[in-house]
């Protein structure tokens, strides 16, 4: 799990990675770090789908439910990472035929021109088809309201692909909760179709600190009792003063890999460099760490 791999470098690519079993992804799932009540509504999400499904295997009447879904939180929370995994998880208990993630934002959707949208759209529906079509800072598509904007007629077109291809597509938009109130109801087909949201708290000083640890744990780094102790205060530090765009665990991917280059600089001075000094991250290297640096 790595919450603060910032998958935007690789937005709308199809996921070629082996295909996962239902017990390995709920294994991942129940590994991330704190979400708990993400967690739980994930887990409501899939006995309610797999509980449908028994019912019209045995012939007794459909509900009609609609498994789109809006993801509310701030940046670095884990919302890809779960739209990720809840996309393997659909196809392996049957709603999805290839449970692949398609990641968009607004560039991806909305053209500079006349006539280029719905078809851009579509392209990016088309990809999404079997899998989960996630959409990041979905509010960007109606925040502009010029004439020469297309973000209205990307939302509609949307609206009806998602109408077309409801027995194979699921569609997450994701963004601020605010801001997706207000994406909601800027259309009434919006609102109708996105009734489930999940809400992605930001992580606690606690949680910040279990990440980077399972980051040093991972990449095979071994940061001091010392160096942990200045880690802790630091990521106290940027929870208590956090703004609307703190960045969470990306903050802590920032704070890890500043790190390794301070860790690179000091080694790089050494006659010689022995296995524990390659792993070894040491207090003064902490101190190197400029606090202004990991708040943009």
């Amino acid at each position: 799990f790595d919450p603060g791999d910032n998958s935007d470098k690789s937005k709308g690519i199809e996921d070629t990675a082996p295909k996962k079993s239902l017990e390995e992804l709920m294994a991942e799932l129940n590994n991330l770090v704190g979400l708990n009540k993400v967690k739980e509504d994930v887990k409501s999400l899939i006995n309610i789908v797999r509980i449908m499904k028994i019912r019209k295997e045995r012939g007794l009447p459909e509900v009609d439910l609609s498994l789109h879904l809006v993801f509310t939180g701030n940046p670095g929370t884990g919302k890809t990472t779960v739209a990720r995994l809840l996309s393997g998880i659909y196809r392996e208990i049957g709603v999805l035929s290839k449970g692949h993630l398609i990641e968009v934002d607004r560039s991806k959707l909305v053209a500079k021109y006349v006539g280029q949208t719905a078809p851009q759209v579509m392209e990016v529906v088309n990809e999404a088809l079997g899998g989960v079509l996630f959409i990041d800072e979905a509010y960007s598509l109606v925040s502009r309201r010029g004439e020469n904007d297309f973000g209205y007629e990307a939302v509609d077109t949307l609206i009806k692909a998602m109408e077309d291809h409801r027995d194979d597509l699921i569609v997450i938009v994701a963004g601020y909760p605010d801001k997706m109130e207000e994406f909601l109801q800027s259309n009434p087909g919006l609102q109708s179709r996105f009734n489930k949201y999940i809400n992605f708290d930001d992580y606690s000083p606690e949680e910040l600190l279990d990440i980077f640890i399972k980051m040093c744990e991972r990449n095979g780094y071994k940061p001091t009792t010392g160096a942990l102790g200045k880690i802790e205060q630091i990521l106290s530090l940027l929870h208590e003063t956090r703004s609307d765009s703190f960045a969470n665990a990306r903050t802590v991917r920032n704070l890890f890999e500043k790190l390794l280059t301070i860790q690179a600089d000091r080694l790089a001075a050494l006659e010689t460099v022995t296995n524990e000094d390659l792993e070894s991250i040491l207090e003064e290297d902490i101190d190197k760490i400029e606090l202004g640096d990991l708040m943009r």
